[in-house]
């Protein structure tokens, strides 16, 4: 789909804008799309106190299908202005969809680099080592909205010998003078990995090192994000195929931070062991977040609030759309552990606040969009009622979300925690956002039909404060 044809389509699915709108389990504080699919979060990144946030976009479809980049821009994480879509699969390099990328800015405007998508049907392939096109392309704007050039950087044969045609999802890192890309990879022996390209002049680019694991971890890494985090380089990546451990991996796909230790010289760049790997979320909704570093120093993450290749379910498609983004979350590393907290401009949607003690919170109706801050102490065991079904236990040193019937096909998710001090919940009509002890541990779900009074019981003392949450504002071109 080019411009034009979207623009000609356009006018015809104003009904459907006007349909989707009317449906209930519309978010009131989270990026969702006006119509059609979205997912993956592209290209985040501040230009002149302008937050730019682009998504994988399907605009009218609520199923896979071609995508667009989907572009929404806000200088205060409130007050929001769709745009007109930024990237178009009209070019030969990307006739099969735009696919994910990010954004590097400079003081004379913002380069992107994404994934061109091309799949092959004349004969039959197997779509793994031959049969498919992963394109690595350049673009250029002066504004984040007007592109000055769209250039072809590097395709398949650029990539090493050994890898599959599965080579996708560059995101830049600059250190020293150089520009590093780091792609998702999955070689020809379906071994999970990441790809390191250098370039002097983010135009001409060679392969540098590939990033991988001593044992295999999965069979393809998805959404590379490579970033330094209060003196830490770390690595968010999506690995595909990794087999569930203990209360980890319960996905079908996960997405996991590593602490690296890497000086940049060129070889074998291979992670002994895998024992300090860090879930990001332990929820059913989340995959591909990307992170940027905005103008307050603060590097601030977002994650498609849902999943590929899911056996659960959303309501919303007969409506019409599917998927969100999440909240946006600031990162920090504290004793070589990930740690994520809703951005403070967030505190700005809260109303009404008012505290209660366990017994006061007893069958309380939560309002439909809220914050709840929970600070405990002494717990030993504990039952947090959301709503009819909906339940957040902690027994044995297991906190379980567990979502009753309210998950469309999703059920538990579990984590072990030497103890419980403190949780924030962000629920909005049809999503919740749980972060644990200071962010140390989140969960991330779709939940729907969700109703009934809220509790908290157990052996534990607790002040439970409660705000309603007001909604995002969006703005059209």
């Amino acid at each position: 789909m080019n411009k034009e044809t979207y623009l000609t389509e356009y006018p015809k699915h104003e009904s459907m804008r006007e349909n989707v709108k009317k449906d209930k389990n519309r978010l009131h504080f989270h990026m969702m799309p006006p119509t059609g699919w979205m997912n993956d979060p592209n290209g985040l990144c501040e230009f002149q106190g302008v937050n730019h946030i682009y998504f994988q976009y399907t605009p009218f479809l609520a199923g896979w299908g071609t995508k667009l980049w989907g572009h929404y821009t806000t200088k205060d994480w409130i007050h929001y202005k769709e745009e007109e879509p930024f990237l178009y699969p009209d070019e030969e390099w990307d006739r099969d969809g735009v696919y994910s990328g990010s954004a590097y800015t400079c003081e004379d405007g913002i380069h992107y680099f994404y994934t061109g998508n091309v799949k092959l049907w004349d004969k039959d392939y197997d779509y793994i080592m031959n049969g498919r096109e992963q394109n690595t392309i350049h673009v250029f704007s002066p504004d984040g909205k007007n592109i000055a050039y769209k250039k072809l950087v590097m395709t398949n044969d650029d990539y090493p010998v050994n890898m599959s045609k599965h080579v996708r999802d560059p995101k830049i890192y600059k250190k020293d003078g150089r520009y590093y890309m780091i792609q998702g990879g999955r070689d020809a022996e379906s071994y999970g990995c990441a790809l390191l390209f250098c370039s002097d002049d983010l135009e001409h680019w060679k392969w540098y090192d590939t990033v991988r694991t001593a044992k295999p971890f999965g069979y393809m890494w998805e959404c590379p994000d490579l970033f330094e985090l209060d003196g830490q380089l770390c690595l968010i990546c999506c690995p595909q195929g990794v087999e569930k451990k203990g209360y980890d991996y319960w996905n079908v796909h996960q997405c996991v931070c590593i602490p690296l230790d890497y000086d940049f010289t060129p070889g074998t760049w291979v992670i002994k062991t895998t024992d300090n790997f860090q879930m990001v979320d332990r929820g059913f909704d989340f995959y591909a977040p990307q992170t940027f570093e905005d103008q307050q120093g603060r590097r601030i993450l977002i994650g498609w609030m849902g999943i590929p290749d899911a056996d659960y379910t959303n309501p919303t498609v007969k409506k019409g759309w599917q998927h969100a983004l999440t909240i946006p979350r600031q990162l920090h590393i504290r004793d070589g552990k990930l740690y994520q907290e809703p951005v403070k401009e967030l505190e700005k949607l809260c109303r009404n606040g008012r505290t209660f003690s366990k017994e006061e919170f007893q069958n309380l109706e939560l309002p439909k969009c809220a914050k709840v801050q929970i600070d405990f102490k002494d717990c030993k065991n504990m039952e947090f009622s959301i709503s009819d079904g909906v339940k957040l236990t902690y027994m044995d040193h297991v906190l379980t979300l567990d979502l009753g019937n309210c998950g469309s096909g999703r059920t538990i998710r579990k984590v072990w925690i030497e103890e419980l001090t403190d949780l924030t919940l962000f629920a909005d009509t049809t999503s919740l956002e749980l972060f644990i002890n200071k962010g140390s541990q989140v969960f991330t779900t779709r939940v729907y039909g969700k109703q009934g009074k809220a509790g908290l019981k157990g052996q534990c003392d607790a002040r439970i404060q409660v705000y309603e949450m007001s909604g995002y504002e969006y703005g059209r071109i």
